[in-house]
């Protein structure tokens, strides 16, 4: 889909095979062939592929030639439970006007071209393409606080809350791999925030040094303003890394120690079995010369001596507090 803005808030749709004038934004959302052929008709620039919008290297993501820089970087499509998806999105920018290609929906182009319909300010591409910087770097901080949210939550429940689990082994197994499932999920999330707010800092330091001479002063220092804010974020995503590495080795650790009292009972419940099962089996003989078969109190002192050699060495362990 292909949605050309031109100044103050007027829009157009690609119902027809020719662009308006005085456009300051093009956004093409899946672009069809003929889409990209009519943008590099009207523009005169080329559209990079989806392929070239996925390069990792810094040479194919920042790009200038002439007086057309050509930008790429990651971007994450999300949904209000914040399931998070990469998409490579492209920034082609020229003095005066800007070309989005993308892949998915983004809230933040939806509210950037909202602004776009009802502020007479965004009125060039430069303006429009300062704003998306801004709103993105927006939405990676309100992803990096709803990470931080849930972590802080599980933190609690890791070191506070005892009594969630209860004394059932299956509920704390249970319990153990949510955690564990949950950590990896914000873990995944937070390593795609940070390659999307690495991107949007490396874009806006780009920017503001290869084209000084016809950015304006203004949006000059919006850009300086997003690199600052970049830096405060990858700070941040790097605290939030750290705890979430953490509570997995927490919670890893408190599954090792679940293990070894499993093992720990099961260890004392053997030995305990031990010395009865011996008594059972020397009495348990049948052979002809056994004294004790004719004594008068001989099976209840082999029971006796069979309960007694259960309880002794369970009162040895109690003491010696290994249970």
């Amino acid at each position: 889909m292909l949605t050309a803005y031109r100044e103050h808030g007027n829009e157009w749709r690609g119902e027809s095979a020719e662009l308006p004038s005085t456009i300051i934004w093009l956004d093409l959302v899946e672009p069809t062939i003929e889409e990209q052929r009519l943008v590099e008709r009207r523009v005169g620039i080329r559209m990079p592929t989806r392929e070239a919008l996925s390069e990792i290297e810094a040479s194919s993501r920042l790009v200038v030639q002439r007086d057309v820089l050509y930008l790429s970087t990651p971007a994450i499509s999300q949904g209000d439970n914040y399931e998070s998806n990469i998409s490579p999105i492209g920034f082609v920018l020229t003095p005066a006007l800007l070309v989005t290609i993308r892949y998915s929906t983004l809230p933040t182009f939806d509210s950037v071209a909202e602004r776009v319909r009802n502020d007479e300010a965004l009125d060039c591409g430069v303006g429009v393409f300062v704003a998306l910087l801004e709103a993105m770097v927006d939405r990676g901080a309100d992803v990096l606080e709803h990470i931080g949210t849930k972590v802080d939550a599980l933190s609690r429940s890791v070191f506070h809350d005892k009594n969630v689990a209860g004394n059932r082994p299956s509920r704390k197994s249970n319990r153990m791999r949510h955690m564990l499932t949950e950590l990896g999920i914000h873990g995944d999330t937070l390593a795609q925030a940070r390659d999307v707010i690495l991107g949007v800092g490396r874009i806006a330091s780009f920017v503001s040094d290869i084209a000084e001479d016809w950015i304006p002063d203004a949006f000059r220092k919006r850009l300086a303003a997003v690199s600052k804010d970049v830096v405060s974020l990858n700070d941040y995503e790097t605290h939030l890394t750290d705890k979430v590495q953490f509570l997995l080795d927490a919670v890893l650790g408190y599954i090792s120690i679940e293990q070894n009292d499993l093992f720990k009972i099961l260890t004392i419940v053997s030995v305990i079995g031990v010395p009865p099962t011996l008594l059972a089996g020397i009495w348990g003989m049948n052979f002809h010369n056994m004294p004790e078969l004719t004594w008068q109190f001989g099976y209840p002192l082999a029971w006796l001596a069979i309960v007694l050699s259960a309880v002794l060495p369970l009162i040895w362990f109690k003491l010696r507090g290994w249970f």
